[in-house]
């Protein structure tokens, strides 16, 4: 029996599980169904790829087809390893703008507007840059950025000034708007995953227990109390008890389904599944959010793109330099610019997000025969919702995933201005000495119709879901502000499907940060005292 027990070691998992076993007198249980994360392929950073498309560490779900992206089923990769996604995704390392959690207290979850959250930013990093009113300076993670040290990105962050879009020295500072570098999570050129940062340094500690391999199969709950977690093991299944709570960290995903095999759900939807219903909350799986992208590619002359790393010898020579030294080519995640724009001068803050990849993709791969450029660019505040339903009663079958993405048409709308927005950008003088032709099929799309088609065949997911236990005090809100599941005790959800929506930019730093705050409240601490650090409030973007 432990006194805590947390079901999944992913960014917020890992975080409250290490934070939680900080106190000696408690003793914590951490359930990871994956493994170690100890591979070559997830320290290195340039090695993402290697993860991205499978494998192991790599739960690979998919969505049902959406009826409104030609009906394709759209990759959804999630860790399934210590560190949880945090192990295998790009390591960009953004919060999100000041207003997203502003507008969270105003969806009912006071306690998390930016000047309460930010003290959790702050004690969950180590900024390369300093501490300062905004940054960290001894939290576990650290962050850093390489800014334009390469010419293809000063390119990128000049063409957006020119085109009236404005520079931003630090997008986690006081302004998140327009052009400028991009933190990653990064330690010394070895990913700072949440098993890096937290688990590393909290294994040694007696009180705290780490099994990997162990898949949860559902809860134990007795009378609307939590007192367990039901696990598969090698030799069949167990379960393991908690005395004080059950904390659920296993994604926006599995989170959910979790509670519905466990009969915390929908009450029509369970029947329908054969379920016996323990507690009817309908909101359970509901308010799926993500981002949805796209990807225009141009040609450039190979010694100008990371490209030429990509050919067998100069991967040799840049992997071999990593495993030596842990530096060169290999120690970036290569995303070091991007920026955060309007769609329109009516935006009350950015909704539009860069990720520039000074190299040319070839599907999923950086091209090793030609050189170039892409420019990811995506919106931020979908109006779209979905759902995550159980595609049977099975706990090991992956659930029913549906973003619905763009059924609301201004998604659509605003991802058009997107493609519009990043030609203008791209046109800039400053990308005169580098840009080369533009890539098919972006390049022969003109007209908004030619466009619309495109976004609705090409469109991929940015890979940030969440929502689906949304915080928040009405009928439909499936934990409350202290991350309690209304309506059972000794439950709490701690990842990012508590979010009531998503927040401007990747979800890993944010998810971190609800692991921090949920500690906090766990642990019957007082919150630590709220910032007053100022923000850019004002969209001043010119289009």
């Amino acid at each position: 029996m432990w006194d805590y027990v947390v079901v999944g070691g992913g960014s917020g998992g890992a975080t409250v599980a290490a934070r939680l076993s900080e106190d000696p007198d408690i003793s914590v249980l951490l359930l990871e169904a994956g493994g170690e994360a100890d591979h070559w392929s997830i320290r290195m950073p340039a090695a993402y790829g290697e993860n991205f498309l499978g494998g192991p560490f790599n739960w690979s779900y998919h969505s049902v087809p959406q009826k409104h992206l030609a009906g394709r089923r759209i990759y959804q990769p999630r860790g399934k390893v210590l560190g949880g996604s945090s192990s295998i995704n790009g390591m960009a390392y953004v919060r999100g703008h000041a207003l997203d959690y502003e507008r969270w207290v105003g969806e009912g979850a006071p306690g998390w507007s930016y000047g309460e959250v930010l003290p959790y930013f702050r004690r969950c990093e180590s900024y390369s840059g300093g501490e300062d009113a905004w940054r960290g300076g001894d939290g576990p993670v650290r962050t850093m950025a390489y800014g334009m040290r390469l010419p293809l990105n000063r390119a990128f962050v000049e063409a957006g000034i020119q085109a009236g879009l404005g520079a931003t020295q630090d997008i986690n500072g006081f302004q998140q708007e327009s052009f400028g570098p991009f933190d990653m999570n990064i330690d010394h050129g070895v990913r700072a995953s949440t098993a890096h940062a937290y688990l590393a340094p909290a294994r040694g500690r007696p009180n705290l227990t780490v099994r990997t391999g162990v898949p949860a199969l559902g809860l134990v709950l007795d009378d609307l109390r939590a007192r367990g977690v039901r696990i598969a093991t090698p030799g069949g299944q167990e379960t393991v008890t908690a005395e004080r709570e059950v904390i659920l960290s296993a994604s926006a995903f599995a989170t959910p389904q979790l509670l519905m095999l466990s009969g915390i759900e929908p009450a029509d939807h369970l029947r329908d599944q054969g379920i016996a219903v323990v507690h009817d909350l309908p909101g359970v799986g509901g308010n799926l959010q993500d981002h949805l992208e796209v990807h225009l590619q141009w040609g450039a002359d190979m010694a100008d793109t990371l490209n030429r790393h990509a050919r067998p010898l100069g991967k040799v020579m840049a992997g071999a330099r990593w495993f030596l030294r842990h530096d060169g080519p290999c120690a970036s995640n290569a995303v070091e610019v991007g920026a955060f724009t309007g769609s329109s001068p009516d935006a009350a803050h950015p909704d539009i997000q860069y990720h520039f990849f000074p190299f040319l993709l070839d599907g999923w791969q950086p091209s090793r025969r030609r050189g170039g450029f892409c420019v990811c660019v995506g919106t931020l505040r979908a109006r779209s919702r979905g759902t995550v339903r159980l595609a049977s009663d099975d706990p090991h079958e992956a659930p029913l995933i549906d973003f619905d993405f763009l059924a609301d048409r201004r998604d659509l709308v605003e991802l058009r201005a997107c493609v519009h927005q990043a030609r203008e950008v791209v046109a800039q003088r400053a990308f005169d000495p580098f840009r080369g032709a533009a890539e098919e099929p972006w390049a022969s799309a003109r007209s908004d119709e030619e466009i619309d088609l495109l976004i609705r065949q090409t469109a991929e997911s940015a890979y940030h879901p969440c929502g689906t236990c949304r915080m928040g005090t009405d009928a439909m809100a499936v934990v409350d502000p202290q991350c309690r599941v209304r309506g059972i005790e000794g439950l709490r959800v701690v990842d990012s499907s508590i979010m009531p929506s998503i927040t401007s930019g990747n979800l890993n730093a944010p998810a971190m940060m609800i692991g921090e705050k949920a500690a906090d409240m766990i642990l019957g601490r007082q919150p630590l005292p709220a910032s007053n650090a100022p923000w850019a409030h004002d969209h001043q973007t010119t289009l």
